[in-house]
């Protein structure tokens, strides 16, 4: 019996039909709904000059002038060229990203110049589009090396062509290639006949055929697992199905297997809609499952329509203005940037909110639209481009101002943000988490806050380094930023919180009135071994008599019967911006100009360590140099730590 989860239900009742006991009788059910190829995506060809036409067409004009003033200055210089010895210096040195740069300049360059030669269907962006499309073609593997298991399966450094492994990146490049070949099969057919069929060849060896062949992949959660690799790797296979497979019993066979994987990961999803990897990676986790049922919605002439119809994916529409702090500042928790690059593809987010009725996500998504400012661009993939180009309710969208709730409490990652006042980044907003050391992209940090000031982070959480080869294998928790011990976590006799999800949260309440927020937990099971036999922490927002935030710890201890003398057992706090210790405490200057606050620990002894910032992912969010100080409570049972404004609120950031 195949997996059956919400999805394949809104198919069958689509269809009046019985369950489908396999993904055999889904595809028979779904192969007499699916629009023909090249009707199926949603984007209208080149030739529809309504559309695209450079003067008379929808296509955004800011947003085309800058894709082709970046696309006439590639003209004087090399296609870039992953090299193969880049590729094995993941297994040499660990490093990743210098192949990937390579690999992601090109896609971008053919990205760019798809866009442009819809516009003009000038010869010279075809020659372009041929170029990058054959480059593509050619290139050995479309697998991110760092993903690829072909040492494991043949000792290899280098991947290996019969054996294709189906990753995010070949997932990227067979729905770029989808998407060329929807937007320009007329003039590519007229001008380099042969080319698509080409396309159509390299899909199938490389993904389409291993998709129904192999079912070992861990993103296909058939143990359980799921994460953002799912919606990501199966939406693009979906693409891919929906335009490059002409053989409609393989194509409809395609669609199901990606239904029935869609299925896998939005069974997942908690109703509250939470993403346990974070904001950083709802834009490839739920919002690619978004924007594949929505694929999906089109191909099907609107009849399966399932992301309304299921709870936990209208509530994820709600997820990143529930995470917003202020201005470009948002909660950061598991592998994220506190200050996310700004273009991300907001009008996924717009469509997504118009879908499901959210206005408040929808306010959140036009407070990036800008007039006279480009709609899209093509880092997040040119599916997205396209669709960010033409959306006429995107493209008219007026500037709002974000949502900011009051308070947001997640059940499912134990996760409470509270600030002093609905829509209003003024003054000081708390985060708190509880939750358990074995999430998703996970940092050993139960029990962690992050204070801002003015919508921007004070009290911090640092984030995520550039990725390695480390970052995702065994000695994952030896890079800093992942270590309790940077986080505003305890650190008992001075052993760091455990990894894994039995290191958990327990006892967890949150609660909020008109004067507070509050959440109160038990970290004990955090630790590893048998100290401390209790650790209560209480973390709240104080909004009267005047606005504060107090974190209160109280712990029990067995007896130290160890040898020597006893471990330190320190309180952690992370501070980003101008630290300078006072009497009792810090006064601190954020950054971005916010009002500066004081944290008081009263007569605990503090020592700091500055931690200078040398990788460009945390130095462009936090510049040169983080804070932490350590509060030693050695031999005491509790304690208490205090963030309030320093000086009057000025400022009112958007």
């Amino acid at each position: 019996m195949r997996f059956r989860g919400p999805v394949a239900g809104v198919v069958e009742s689509a269809l009046s039909a019985r369950p489908a006991a396999s993904a055999d009788e889904l595809a028979l059910a779904l192969g007499g709904l699916l629009l023909p190829v090249g009707d199926a995506l949603p984007v209208a060809p080149a030739t529809d000059r309504a559309v695209w036409d450079v003067v008379d067409g929808i296509v955004d004009r800011p947003a085309l002038e800058d894709l082709v003033a970046r696309a006439t200055a590639d003209l004087h210089e090399p296609w870039p060229v992953p090299l193969a010895s880049d590729a094995a210096r993941v297994h040499r040195d660990g490093d990743r990203a210098t192949w990937e740069a390579a690999a992601f300049a090109r896609q971008h360059r053919l990205s760019r110049a798809a866009v442009v030669a819809a516009a003009t269907l000038d010869d010279r962006w075809l020659d372009q589009v041929a170029d990058g499309v054959w480059l593509l073609c050619e290139q050995s593997s479309w697998c991110w090396p760092a993903h690829d298991d072909v040492r494991a399966r043949h000792g290899s450094v280098l991947a290996d062509v019969t054996d294709p492994f189906l990753d995010l990146g070949a997932g990227e490049a067979v729905a770029q290639l989808a998407w060329i070949d929807h937007l320009l099969a007329a003039p590519l057919d007229e001008r380099y006949p042969g080319l698509r069929a080409r396309i159509r060849h390299e899909a199938r060896a490389r993904v389409l055929a291993p998709f129904l062949a192999r079912r070992d992949w861990h993103w296909l959660g058939l143990d359980g697992h799921v994460h953002n690799w799912n919606p990501w790797i199966h939406g693009n296979v979906l693409v891919a199905a929906l335009q490059l497979e002409d053989d409609p019993r393989d194509r409809a066979r395609l669609v199901a297997h990606v239904v029935e994987g869609l299925d896998r990961y939005v069974a997942g999803l908690p109703e509250d809609g939470a993403i346990d990897e974070g904001y950083g990676y709802w834009w490839n986790g739920a919002l690619r499952a978004l924007e594949a049922l929505d694929v999906l919605r089109h191909a099907t002439a609107h009849r399966v329509d399932a992301a309304p119809a299921v709870a936990a994916l209208r509530e994820t529409v709600s997820f990143p203005h529930r995470m917003h702090l202020g201005g470009d500042w948002y909660l950061n928790l598991a592998d994220g940037q506190a200050r996310p690059p700004a273009d991300q593809p907001w009008h996924a987010l717009h469509r997504a909110a118009r879908r499901s009725g959210n206005e408040q996500a929808l306010a959140h998504a036009s407070s990036y639209r800008v007039p006279g400012r480009p709609s899209a661009d093509e880092s997040t993939g040119l599916g997205r481009l396209l669709r960010g180009l033409t959306e006429v309710d995107w493209l008219r969208a007026e500037r709002t101002t974000p949502p900011l709730p009051r308070e947001t409490w997640l059940p499912s990652t134990q996760v409470l943000v509270a600030r002093e006042r609905s829509g209003s980044a003024s003054g000081l907003t708390l985060a708190a988490k509880g939750g358990h050391n074995g999430e998703n992209h996970n940092h050993n940090d139960v029990g962690t806050f992050v204070v801002a000031s003015d919508g921007v982070p004070v009290v911090v959480d640092a984030g995520r380094p550039t990725y390695t080869a480390q970052t995702f294998g065994p000695d994952r928790y030896a890079i800093w930023t992942m270590q309790s011990s940077w986080h505003n976590v305890p650190e008992v006799r001075g052993v760091a919180q455990a990894e894994g999800a039995h290191a958990a949260a327990s006892d967890v309440t949150a609660t909020a009135t008109t004067d507070r927020a509050q959440l109160a937990l038990e970290l004990a099971a955090a630790y590893p071994g048998e100290a401390p036999s209790s650790w209560r922490r209480r973390v709240r927002l104080e909004r009267t008599p005047h606005s504060r935030v107090v974190v209160e710890d109280a712990w029990d201890l067995p007896p130290w019967g160890g040898d020597g003398a006893e471990p330190a057992t320190t309180l952690h706090l992370l501070l980003a911006g101008d630290v300078e210790v006072v009497p009792q405490g810090a006064r601190v200057k954020p950054l971005d100009g916010a009002t500066p606050v004081l944290v008081s620990w009263g007569d605990l002894p503090a020592r700091t360590r500055v931690r200078t910032l040398d990788d460009p992912m945390l130095s462009d969010v936090w510049g040169e140099r983080l804070t932490r100080v350590e509060l030693d409570v050695t031999g005491l049972t509790t304690a208490r730590v205090t963030v309030e404004l320093d000086a009057p609120t000025t400022q009112d950031p958007r």
